[in-house]
């Protein structure tokens, strides 16, 4: 038994009892020193890691320094724990406890770095993702510039074939106009003769039974071709339109307006030279206005002194 390294020395433990030697009891006291140190440690040790793990999500790369010398050290302990070759059974039992801490550290530290790699993958997979949908808005702000652009080249040609068409529409209606305008026939040579019963012609407007007006109504191409009514309208001295009892009426501009006497002539755009006839009594003398209407417009206007 002797050649084994780790068992005791009985008969020397027995020298030590039976003697009393000073320094085997201070080899003890300072066993026990170590042991007692060495529980603090474990205690230090625990608490430290207690701690450590609360705060490894808060600060990992400083977990990771603590971590490796916590390791070191616990290494270095079980060297100097396992040269000193004791066997009490409470130290061994600490050794185990240091040894699965030690575990415990080593896996944990390799999960929580495996759980940092899976976080940073994801990390670059957002940032990755973050750049295509930074590309896409930049795309998307370049195209909304050009359209922006587009819809007000757009609008600048809308608002110049608008003002153009404006501009055509106003003239076709200015030339329209003056081909309706164009279109009105004229009647020109205005002038009134007195007769009396037998036709004849009288110089006293007071002998007078019957009004007769001659005019001509002027050759105009643009007219239309057909049957027309022409309206006859004679206003006394005292400017009253002279009518008969029924006081018939046309339409003049939307209005009903009386006339003296009317009559039907076949327009063929060329000149045509008519007579129309009022019949009454009590003629004054003095200045007479004639006024000419057909198609509902006022194509001739005279002015006759009579005697």
């Amino acid at each position: 038994m002797a050649d084994n390294k780790y068992d005791y020395d009985y008969d020397r433990y027995d020298d030590y009892d039976t003697d009393g030697d000073g320094s085997s009891q201070k080899s003890i006291r300072g066993y026990r020193v170590v042991i007692i140190l060495l529980a603090v440690i474990l205690a230090g040790i625990s608490a430290l890691y207690f701690n450590l793990n609360r705060q490894q999500q808060r600060d990992y790369e400083l977990l990771k320094v603590d971590r490796d010398s916590i390791q070191s050290n616990l290494e270095g302990l079980i060297t100097e724990y396992d040269s000193l070759k004791f066997t009490n059974d409470t130290i061994a039992a600490r050794l185990v406890e240091a040894n699965q801490m030690m575990e415990q550290l080593k896996r944990e530290r390799r999960w929580n770095y495996a759980k940092i790699k899976e976080y940073e993958k994801e990390v670059g997979t957002l940032r990755s993702v973050m750049r295509n949908y930074l590309k896409q808005i930049d795309s998307l702000n370049s195209l909304n510039k050009k359209l922006v652009a587009e819809n007000v080249s757009y609008r600048k040609e809308i608002s110049t074939a608008n003002l153009r068409a404006d501009v055509a529409e106003e003239k076709a209606s200015e030339l329209e106009n003056k081909v309706r305008q164009g279109a009105v026939l004229r009647a020109r040579d205005i002038t009134m003769i007195a007769l009396n019963a037998r036709d004849n012609v009288v110089s006293r407007v007071s002998k007078a039974v019957t009004l007769r007006v001659d005019f001509a109504i002027s050759s105009n191409e643009l007219a239309s071709p057909g049957n027309r009514k022409v309206y006859l309208c004679i206003k006394s001295p005292d400017g009253y339109l002279l009518t008969s009892e029924s006081m018939p009426t046309f339409d003049y501009q939307g209005m009903a307006t009386g006339y003296s006497a009317s009559r039907e002539v076949d327009y063929q755009n060329e000149d045509v030279d008519m007579s129309i006839y009022y019949h009454g009594s009590g003629f004054t003398e003095g200045q007479y206005t004639i006024e000419i209407y057909t198609d509902g417009n006022l194509i001739g206007t005279g002015s006759v002194s009579m005697r």
